[in-house]
């Protein structure tokens, strides 16, 4: 008769599963609020102070430490000698253990930091050769379903348990880690500590020959999660990696707002607040761009906006709900990926890889309170203005350095994006304006290092800047400002984003 050790903090299915394997045959062992929840299903359940000699003790902290529990999950039953010293002590080997650990991240304490669970989940793993280790309720039914079908758990199924149960230990691990070197003091902690699960494989990775996948914190959710995709192709490494960048920043607005993206940058922004009319609009600042772009939508997509939209190559389009209209339209493009999701969460850190390691900072955030901004030209921004400029300031941080907004009625004309210098940035972004810009605003990044630029955002017609200041020729670009006309803010804060 095998012997099942059972031990679980989370109970769901535990007496389902400890019922089927009774039905099987199997002896039970258990001590606690797990025993007595098989025994409350009428099911024989041996206690393990019955073979330890011990209760529970130092407040339910020592239950499990003992040899011959561990002896029995240990024992290489292919050596002789085990197998004698197991006769020899009186030690019954265990086939099979059910444990599952104190949820630590549900609210970190020492008390929640389990003892007993991650050693037992070990033993029974190292040793998998001759014993299954099930950690989670949601294997019961393929464990129970291989026990029924061939009577034991293959060799392959053990291993793979076993790889499932470390990575599991490793994560909880690091989980305690993490809180342990956390230092409020400071926003990085000292040691930094991930252990991440594969969560989608996608279509491929940045190119087609290259393999690519979405990994999440182990036992985390993100928005990529919850997110239903309606329709169209498997997303791809590209597809991800530039929704995430429309998403996240069509919700920095709270009023209604498209946001269209190409390789990472918008290259379409617009507020209005017929969300139709939002899409046309920012589709109208760079329709060549937006051409195979991802389409981010932060209110519900109308009919009339698929309606705009559909004609339009796109790849993705991301909004939190669809009316049943717009989903008939967009669902029958095969190739348009339709996601309604919730709104994204402030990321934690920002985290790049480098030889050897991690390029770690704080996510940057884009401060829109206009009274930690100065207004230090003769002209001073007028209501509407103000508007502009906080739309487009907000707008210039998505944007990839050296990076140039124009926009006007809170919608962009002219992006530039990328560029080693920032005169040429200004340059794009006076060219694809196309004389629109007239009378609106320009945001820039980081510090205009000589005048040239402002001069381009002249040319272009822009009558008011938004830049944090801070060169040490900002004397100068104020005066040429004066010189133009031009109202300028600092904002005392850059958004270099790489």
């Amino acid at each position: 008769m095998p012997t099942a050790l059972l031990s679980v903090f989370d109970k769901t299915g535990i007496a389902g599963f400890a019922g089927g394997l009774h039905d099987l045959g199997w002896k039970l062992v258990s001590s606690g609020g797990t025993a007595k929840a098989i025994a409350a299903e009428g099911l024989p359940v041996t206690d393990l102070a019955e073979l330890t000699g011990y209760p529970a003790i130092l407040g339910h902290r020592v239950v499990t430490l003992h040899p011959v529990i561990h002896g029995g999950l240990l024992a290489d039953l292919d050596q002789p000698e085990h197998v004698a010293e197991l006769a020899q002590y009186g030690i019954e080997p265990f086939a099979l253990a059910v444990v599952n650990l104190y949820p630590f991240d549900s609210g970190p304490s020492i008390d929640l930091i389990d003892i007993g669970g991650p050693t037992l989940i070990r033993a029974a793993a190292k040793n998998h050769a001759h014993v299954g280790v099930v950690i989670d309720p949601a294997q019961y039914a393929d464990v129970l379903h291989e026990l029924r079908r061939d009577g034991s758990l293959s060799a392959d199924s053990r291993r793979s348990l076993a790889a499932t149960a470390f990575a599991r230990i490793a994560a909880y691990d690091a989980d305690i880690a993490t809180w342990f070197a956390a230092d409020k003091a400071s926003p990085l902690p000292a040691t930094l500590h991930l252990s991440l699960e594969l969560a989608q494989p996608l279509r491929y990775g940045e190119n087609p020959h290259q393999q690519g996948a979405r990994y999440r914190r182990h036992g985390a959710s993100s928005w990529w999660d919850t997110a239903t995709q309606h329709g169209g192709k498997e997303l791809s490494y590209l597809n991800v990696y530039d929704t995430e960048a429309a998403w996240r920043l069509v919700n920095r607005f709270d009023r209604p707002a498209v946001v269209i993206v190409k390789h990472a940058n918008p290259c379409g922004v617009a507020i209005d607040d017929d969300i139709a009319k939002a899409y046309v609009l920012a589709n109208a600042c760079d329709p060549v761009s937006a051409f195979g772009g991802i389409v981010a939508v932060n209110r519900e997509v109308t009919a009339a906006l698929a309606a705009s939209l559909s004609p339009v190559f796109t790849e993705v389009v991301v909004a939190p709900s669809f009316t049943d209209a717009a989903l008939a339209v967009l669902t029958a493009k095969k190739n348009l990926r339709v996601l309604s999701a919730t709104v994204a969460p402030a990321a934690a850190l920002d985290v790049r890889t480098v030889d050897g390691g991690l390029l770690v900072q704080q996510p940057d955030t884009v401060n829109v309170d206009r009274a930690a901004w100065r207004v230090v030209t003769d002209a001073r921004p007028n209501d509407a203005q103000w508007d502009d400029l906080t739309f487009a300031w907000q707008v210039c941080a998505a944007v990839s350095s050296n990076a140039i907004v124009f926009a006007k009625d809170v919608q962009a004309f002219g992006i530039g994006a990328g560029q080693q210098n920032r005169l040429d940035s200004a340059r794009i972004a006076q060219d694809r304006s196309a004389g629109r810009a007239v009378g609106g605003v320009c945001a820039s990044d980081a510090f205009f290092p000589f005048r040239d630029g402002l001069d381009v955002a002249a040319a272009a017609g822009i009558t008011a800047v938004i830049q944090p200041g801070g060169s040490v020729r900002d004397d100068e670009v104020i005066a040429a400002a004066n010189e133009h006309g031009i109202a300028m803010v600092f904002t005392g804060e850059r958004h270099f984003r790489h």
